[in-house]
């Protein structure tokens, strides 16, 4: 498919160009006052002239070869229109029309599917409003756009049409494309992101998702962002079972659970915004500063004791970090202060200095030359409008004298909202300064910025393991069966043994205490049904045990299958941790780990991330952890075994992914974490397959 004859055409057909209040009357209003205007036909065999432009009665009759068509008809007509300009070498289109798969209409969606491959067609849509091209000033867009192309370096794509407008109406946002993608029936988003991974000319990649369609292309481009440090920022709706099931209906896309797509973009240093005006105000931040911070550290400088409270609240609540400042660099700011100022970060700097754009710029200049601070807040509210006596205009003045010397990024936090003068507004952005939204919003933004600046590809496992089929019946393995399983693939299990007879036990090489458990693979929940038996002492307490398990589960389960009684040492107490697998249907194995026993039920501190993984990543799931504490010489206990932890998790993601297509679940609950150094065991398993 070639996406550039899409998105950059040199000549384009309007087939149904009509003069309907609309998308027919909007696209032909659009495309007039395209540079390309006199390389743009209208095709209507019951029409003569349309907005004085003359009209042709097909596309076989046109002066020449198009790069592009619009195709302005309903679902019966749009087969028939895109089969007659392939004929004429027309190889790439817009198809505004509904009633496809959003509807229910799969075989529709299929046959154009089929026809697009057949003639090797790149169509927009079905169900789209089109796309705005600001590089080359052309508006393909069925929906009217009321604003001259200002080339930008944002490109945008989103599943819904009246947000790209809605967009576009966004006056301090500058764009390269916007791209309405409607139900993605021939070309994916996954097509159109490796178009703009490849694009010099768009910087930052916004992204409003319904659902993904490819997701091992989906991965793949996401890898290649990650590599080249290109910004995707996406906002996707199924949150919850209400948005998930609104998504499925308006684009005909099934979507995973939320909590492994989250897992996935953690895992390509994609930035994942909240809602529709992050995504604006993210894509924009990052549009505008001239290059990333170099390090994660912030400074802030005010011009009150308040607002220098909130900055230092708000920032470190959103767990971003102010660093002390380098001895050199508190000297040098004091020399700049007033002497009644204190030096600190973040800086209430008084008022004196925003009179005095140069030496503001001096202030600047210095948080800049300590190697500990990334980036420079100026804190100041900027109106509406202001008068040039205000104190914006030598505040902004010293910003853009520190900002010319393109060291760190600088930013504009704002402590309250408001439209921005469009004067200071373009002042600062054109020297790339941006201005933030209001605390709450401004400082979760930077909150992903900084995530952003500390994600490093290297340290990640780019890909996924992907199944090749999903859903169908499934079945359980017995704890054994389970952990010989494991035991495969290097996953240490602790010596331990299945008897069906009680007379056997006494045969046994045991070292006491040891664990009695019912062996079955129809009871997956053993305690539960009165199952299993710890610290048994002797031989005839381990007899007694046998019979009470047994009897137990025939009494609860009479209908389960039972291999015997499972008995195995005591392990020693440790930290209980959880490590698990759940095989998502879209991206594959996510692995879970967090705090076990009965805590995973209680307080869900979890971690989940997408297999494969290593042991950098299986760190960072460690680390992420609000229980990680009980890891480390909290308080005088041991510092625990987190490297044998970690490499247990290597082991099973390693399993769960050599094991894509047919495991279904997968529970190591509670997993022992030992003193550094003494490694971890685990004291149960249950492995479910699909079959």
């Amino acid at each position: 498919m070639d996406l550039k004859k899409l998105l950059r055409p040199s000549s384009i057909a309007v087939i149904g160009a009509n003069d309907k209040n609309g998308f027919g009357k909007s696209t032909c209003m659009n495309l007039l006052s395209s540079p390309l205007k006199d390389h743009i036909y209208f095709v209507n065999p019951k029409r003569e002239e349309l907005f004085g432009k003359k009209c042709y009665p097909n596309i076989r009759e046109l002066p020449e070869t198009i790069d592009m068509c619009i195709v302005i008809l309903n679902k019966k007509l749009v087969s028939g229109a895109l089969e007659e300009a392939a004929s004429v070498g027309c190889k790439t289109a817009v198809v505004y029309a509904s009633g496809y798969g959003e509807t229910g209409d799969k075989e529709a969606e299929q046959e154009l599917r089929d026809l697009c491959r057949k003639h090797d067609l790149a169509v927009m849509g079905v169900n789209c409003a089109g796309y705005i091209n600001n590089l080359d000033g052309i508006f393909a867009f069925g929906m009217l756009v009321k604003r001259e192309a200002v080339p930008g370096n944002i490109a945008i794509i989103s599943q819904s049409g009246k947000i790209c407008l809605n967009m576009m109406q966004m006056d301090h946002m500058n764009y390269s494309y916007l791209i309405s993608s409607g139900n993605s029936t021939c070309i994916h988003i996954e097509d159109y992101l490796e178009y703009l991974i490849e694009d010099d000319e768009t910087r930052v990649i916004g992204l409003y998702l319904e659902g993904v369609k490819d997701p091992e292309k989906f991965t793949r481009v996401l890898a290649m962002a990650a590599k080249k440090r290109k910004p995707i920022v996406i906002m996707k709706v199924g949150k919850t079972s209400k948005g998930s099931a609104l998504a499925a209906s308006h684009t005909g896309s099934l979507s995973g659970s939320d909590q492994s797509f989250d897992a996935v973009m953690k895992k390509f240093g994609v930035i994942r915004v909240d809602d529709i005006e992050e995504l604006a105000e993210m894509c924009h931040l990052l549009s505008v500063i001239p290059m990333l911070p170099p390090s994660t550290g912030l400074s802030a400088m005010c011009l009150s004791g308040g607002e220098t409270g909130i900055c230092a609240d708000m920032g470190t609540l959103m767990g971003l970090s102010y660093p002390e400042l380098q001895p050199e660099t508190a000297e040098k700011i004091r020399e700049l202060l007033p002497g009644y100022a204190t030096v600190a970060n973040p800086l209430d700097m008084s008022a004196t200095l925003a009179h005095d754009g140069p030496r503001y710029a001096e202030v600047i200049q210095a948080f800049m030359d300590d190697p500990s601070i990334g980036m420079i807040l100026c804190g100041q509210t900027i109106l509406e409008h202001h008068e040039v006596q205000d104190v914006i205009y030598p505040m902004s003045d010293g910003m853009v004298m520190a900002a010319k010397k393109r060291k760190k990024p600088i930013a504009v936090m704002s402590f309250f909202n408001s439209s921005r003068d469009k004067t200071i507004r373009k002042k600062l952005e054109s020297e790339g300064v941006p201005i933030l939204p209001a605390t709450g919003g401004g400082f979760k933004l930077l909150k992903y910025l900084m995530d952003f600046v500390a994600y490093v590809p290297e340290d990640h496992t780019l890909k996924l393991a992907i199944p090749e089929s999903s859903g169908g019946e499934t079945k359980a393995l017995s704890e054994r069966e389970s952990k010989l399983e494991l035991k495969k693939y290097g996953v240490d299990v602790p010596a331990e043994y299945v008897v069906s007879d009680k007379a056997k036990l006494k045969e046994l090489k045991l070292t006491w205490p040891v664990a009695a458990k019912i062996e079955s693979p129809d009871i997956l929940h053993k305690s539960d049904v009165g199952g299993v038996k710890l610290n048994i002492r002797n031989l005839e307490e381990l007899e007694a045990a046998f019979d009470e398990v047994v009897t137990n589960a025939k009494t609860h389960c009479p209908d389960a299958r039972i291999n015997g009684v499972l008995v195995s040492r005591m392990l020693p107490p440790g930290r209980e941790f959880i490590i698990g697998v759940n095989n998502d249907p879209q991206f594959g194995p996510m692995v879970l780990c967090g705090l076990g026993g009965v805590f995973v039920e209680v307080f869900k501190d979890v971690s989940l991330y997408p297999a494969p993984l290593n042991r950098k990543e299986a760190l960072q799931m460690i680390r992420s952890l609000k229980g990680y504490k009980l890891l480390t010489a909290y308080r005088g206990q041991k510092e625990g075994d987190v490297e044998a932890l970690a490499d247990m998790i290597v082991q099973i993601a390693d399993y769960a992914a050599k094991n894509k297509d047919t495991l279904a679940e997968l529970d190591l609950n509670p997993v022992f974490v030992y003193p550094k150094g003494e490694g971890v065991a685990m004291a149960d398993a249950l492995v479910v397959k699909k079959i």
